[in-house]
């Protein structure tokens, strides 16, 4: 995957004006919508489920293989509607905001530093959510929803290829080496945080998993 912005100046001001417009280039775009799409098709499975779930307490989603692989369990737990209404509700609102950003940006629209800073504060957000969601799933519930697993990790590639981009265009301040390292190596960082959950869901629950 190439870096944001590549077809603009590669290391440009650490103080960008708040007038200044910023673009981005054609693989964050699609990267934008991919994942933004990816979280809105688990957003609306997930809200399916739990609407069906609602009413008849007793139905099995069909994603739910064992005791383990089981959304039906994930969706009656309080975690599920953490702030008084389903959490897919908010992946309604959101993800179709990621996917407007991507297409804007597709279409070769460019944005504020205020708008690049709002979209950094919401993936940030959105890491810490689904970071303590991650922790009930493994430790406090038992088990693991496949479609939840996909928000994780779409919202893993969004907040790291959102700050990427802010540092490359001085939004986040950083220093140059800083910049050109994870510039060049801006796979390592979701390969390992995608690999250490990976890596503990397999130390929780082993074979029990395809069990």
């Amino acid at each position: 995957m190439t870096t944001p912005a590549a077809h603009e100046t590669a290391f440009p001001t650490a103080h960008t004006s708040t007038h200044t417009t910023i673009g981005a280039d054609r693989t964050f775009a699609l990267l934008l919508i991919l994942g933004g799409s990816l979280g809105l098709l688990a957003s609306a499975v997930l809200t399916h489920d739990k609407m069906t779930l609602l009413a008849n307490p007793n139905h099995v989603s069909a994603c739910s293989i064992n005791p383990v692989l089981s959304s039906s369990n994930i969706m009656k737990s309080w975690q599920a509607s953490t702030f008084g209404f389903p959490n897919p509700f908010i992946g309604w609102a959101a993800f179709p905001a990621v996917i407007a950003i991507g297409a804007g940006l597709l279409a070769g629209a460019r944005y504020r530093r205020w708008h690049w800073l709002g979209l950094q504060a919401g993936t940030v957000f959105g890491i810490g959510f689904v970071t303590w969601l991650q922790y009930s799933s493994l430790y406090v519930i038992g088990a693991l929803c496949l479609w939840c697993t996909l928000v994780w990790a779409v919202t893993i590639l969004l907040l790291w290829y959102t700050t990427l981009h802010n540092i490359q265009h001085g939004l986040i301040p950083a220093p140059d080496r800083v910049r050109r390292t994870v510039a060049e190596f801006h796979w390592a960082v979701p390969v390992l945080w995608i690999g250490t959950i990976a890596l503990l869901i397999l130390t929780r629950w082993g074979s029990a998993l395809w069990a």
